[in-house]
């Protein structure tokens, strides 16, 4: 079998049955987040919440390694989330804290290969020998 080359992994999570008082808290959340993105060892370049009235939070983790996402519905219980790293970072890691800091009861998730290196040198107008993602310095 042969290995999928990609620039980078895209996780799409729906946390069920959260932690109300956690979700509500955009301090709390905007910790988690930063939180998560450090735990898969991303290097965090901008962090940007949002608290909506009267509750749920909505905000991104930008990361050098691409971005970490997630929206809030208190009332729910719910949250779901996006997890895309380029690079050696697994969004697993960021995934498997947020999921107990959340106290998510249940959750479901799918995994998206992002830039498929074979696609980019089919469709491409240029030749590359070798496509990888670059590492930061």
């Amino acid at each position: 079998m042969q290995k999928v080359k990609t620039l980078g992994r895209h996780i799409l999570v729906e946390y069920y049955n959260c932690d109300s008082e956690v979700l509500k808290n955009p301090r709390f959340i905007e910790e988690y987040m930063n939180e998560a993105a450090l735990t898969a060892k991303a290097t965090i370049v901008e962090s940007v919440f949002h608290h909506f009235n009267p509750w749920g939070v909505s905000g991104a983790i930008i990361v050098a390694e691409s971005h970490l996402t997630i929206h809030t519905w208190p009332e729910y219980g719910f949250a779901s989330c996006d997890f895309f790293t380029c690079g050696d970072i697994d969004p697993w890691e960021s995934f498997e804290y947020l999921e107990k800091v959340l106290k998510a009861e249940f959750s479901e998730s799918v995994e998206i290969p992002r830039g498929l290196t074979s696609k980019i040198q089919k469709h491409s107008k240029k030749i590359f020998d070798n496509i990888s993602h670059k590492k930061i310095n």
